[in-house]
């Protein structure tokens, strides 16, 4: 029988699975999208780290809330000193900028973890195959293999929302 994927859920998809409606196009596709995958959720073995957490307790009260409600029943990975370490020399190498620390960190947690998929909407510093071949080389020089990184969209091969 072949085992479920373990999936890291960084904290963009959370945010989209429980906002408010988005008025925007983009958002509300991703907003869809997102839940549509929720949906089939037990399909997987979904993960999450202190630092989604961290990020998804931040802000409003009552939409920080929402946001923990829906990862009750998740594991969470811990940021070990190995994660911190890649973390820092993604940033030190100028892989990734100075600003998105948490984004290098949800790489190395969701690395180090040995995770199949990092599950994100972050086109910008996770989701960008510019990036995670830069990202990809470095890790191969320490031994560890970058999960695939996709969003929702990709992961459940939907093409219209």
């Amino acid at each position: 029988m072949i085992e479920s994927p373990c999936v890291y859920i960084e904290t963009s998809i959370v945010s989209y699975l429980t906002a408010r409606d988005s008025p925007s196009l983009v958002g509300a596709a991703r907003q869809l999208l997102t839940r549509r995958g929720w949906d089939r959720r037990y399909e997987f073995r979904l993960f999450v780290s202190d630092v989604v957490l961290r990020e998804c307790s931040a802000g409003d009260s009552i939409a920080a809330a929402r946001r923990l409600d829906s990862l009750l029943n998740l594991t969470s990975l811990a940021t070990t000193e190995q994660c911190a370490d890649i973390a820092e020399s993604l940033i030190t190498r100028k892989t990734l900028p100075l600003k998105a620390v948490e984004d290098a960190l949800h790489i190395a947690v969701s690395t180090v973890h040995g995770m199949d998929i990092l599950l994100t909407w972050n086109c910008k510093h996770i989701a960008n195959p510019i990036v995670q071949k830069a990202i990809a080389s470095y890790l191969e020089t320490v031994g560890l293999l970058l999960p695939f990184i996709c969003t929702p969209e990709e992961l459940l091969g939907e093409d219209d929302a």
